[in-house]
């Protein structure tokens, strides 16, 4: 990160697969969010052992994703990952033993699932911008803090719970739905900026 890596404007992964035409683009982009949204599903039943509680590669994806595409593509790579779920496809981390649907949604962690959505967008934006690499990785900690944001909101006030009550109140939406994960969010989001920063440097020296 020292060196500041100046990031190219347009998107890594038009760097990497250009398009010429607009239906190859279309093409391109389809294929592209298939493949996301697929790995998507994977980083959801992943669960890595770490302090204070173990955790999925989630974050790491979605903020990987949305750099890599852009805000566009990216958001919409998550929608379909979110529409999967809401066809009632076990692809959320809890699926099974919990049923997928819009009724899952509507529990606890769909906050965090539809903020996936914003999080990339946001990601997308901060690394279209063009800028360093320092930079990206600041843009990356907003992405993700609009996702804890969203999420936290959604268990203190909308989420149903069990037995009927609506939310948990945001002392503890923050202390079990934000807080144990701080530390796995800092390091997922530094992970996914080192990752779009390599991507991005080894096209600079191929060139």
């Amino acid at each position: 990160m020292a060196d500041m890596l100046p990031l190219r404007a347009s998107t890594l992964a038009g760097q990497i697969l250009p398009a010429t035409r607009p239906r190859s683009a279309l093409l391109r982009n389809l294929a592209l969010a298939v493949a996301g949204s697929l790995l998507m599903v994977a980083a959801a039943k992943i669960k890595v052992p770490f302090w204070p509680v173990p955790m999925t590669l989630q974050t790491l994806a979605v903020l990987a994703l949305g750099a890599a595409y852009g805000p566009r593509l990216g958001a919409a790579t998550i929608a379909l990952y979110v529409a999967y779920g809401l066809a009632g496809l076990p692809v959320f981390t809890n699926t099974p033993p919990l049923a997928a649907g819009p009724l899952y949604l509507a529990g606890p962690t769909g906050g965090f699932i539809l903020g996936f959505v914003i999080a990339a967008a946001v990601a997308g934006w901060a690394a279209a911008r063009g800028a360093s690499l320092v930079r990206l990785l600041g843009g990356l900690l907003l992405a993700d803090l609009a996702l804890m944001v969203v999420g936290c909101l959604w268990l203190a006030f909308g989420a149903q719970m069990a037995g009927g009550a609506t939310g948990v109140g945001l002392a503890k939406a923050f202390a079990y739905g934000v807080q144990p994960f701080l530390l796995g969010e800092a390091l997922k989001t530094a992970l996914a900026a080192s990752l779009v920063g390599a991507g991005w440097s080894l096209l600079g020296r191929r060139g």
